[in-house]
């Protein structure tokens, strides 16, 4: 009985069936959706604990993110604008920061000006 299953199992897929699959949830991780109070987390004891790892990077032409440094909390509200916070347990989004770019989710450059930030994802 178990060999006529596991033959029938085997041929379902040239039989014009689909075998039985288990299926896996994909978590969308959408960089863009980083915005409000922010901390950066720059220990690496504490590396796990954040949701992206960035890299803060001297070129615009290579970033992912180019964001603007909002000094209010409040209008911290559009893609790409950051509030940056002292406080971890104030912040909306955590992200470890790293020396290294090949090790980086995406690279941040940070703007003077608030209608150049943008996200490129």
């Amino acid at each position: 009985m178990i060999l006529l299953i596991t033959l029938w199992l085997a041929l379902m897929p040239y039989m014009g069936g689909t075998a039985p699959t288990t299926s896996t949830a994909t978590v969308s991780r959408d960089i863009c959706r980083v915005y409000g109070s922010v901390y950066l987390e720059r220990d690496p004891k504490y590396k796990n604990t954040a949701a992206y790892t960035v890299f803060l990077g001297e070129d615009e032409a290579f970033a992912s993110m180019v964001v603007y440094r909002e000094s209010n909390k409040l209008f911290a509200d559009g893609t790409a604008i950051w509030h940056i916070t002292e406080k971890k347990a104030f912040a909306d989004h955590i992200l470890f920061v790293t020396d290294n770019r090949n090790l980086a989710d995406f690279t941040v450059h940070f703007t003077n000006v608030r209608s150049y930030a943008a996200c490129r994802p």
